[in-house]
């Protein structure tokens, strides 16, 4: 299926989300803040031939580096530029400022049903 990079400083939220997702065949690769995600990728280094995910699921409100600081860097940068990215926010929040952004490809709100994510991230990687 697909490479996932899950940025989520939850643990909780981490487990739960992995074990959903990896039964549908997908590769999980884990960070908890934005920094971290940028070092699994090999953005923050001056390599080449970056990994990229398939998709990225990002939370808003992070540690460290947060998901706008993210983002934005992925934007700056040719190579990441147009992953999709699904955003999981707390009440909608950061919704307006991601609107225009044309790689985030869907909000979902904590809490929320896991078999409707999952749906989600089945059709995003589809595409």
């Amino acid at each position: 299926m697909g490479t996932i990079l899950l940025v989520e400083d939850d643990a909780n939220m981490v487990q739960l989300l992995k074990s959903v997702l990896e039964k549908d065949g997908h590769t999980i690769w884990e960070a908890y803040n934005g920094q971290e995600a940028l070092s699994l990728m090999g953005v923050d280094s001056r390599t080449t031939f970056p990994k990229l995910p398939d998709l990225i699921i990002l939370d808003i409100m992070l540690p460290v580096m947060d998901g706008f600081t993210f983002h934005n860097l992925l934007l700056e940068n040719e190579t990441t530029r147009s992953l999709p990215i699904i955003l999981v926010t707390a009440k909608g929040q950061m919704k307006e400022v991601f609107a225009m952004s044309p790689n985030v490809k869907a909000y979902v709100e904590k809490p929320f049903d896991v078999r409707k994510f999952r749906e989600l991230i089945n059709s995003q990687l589809k595409k």
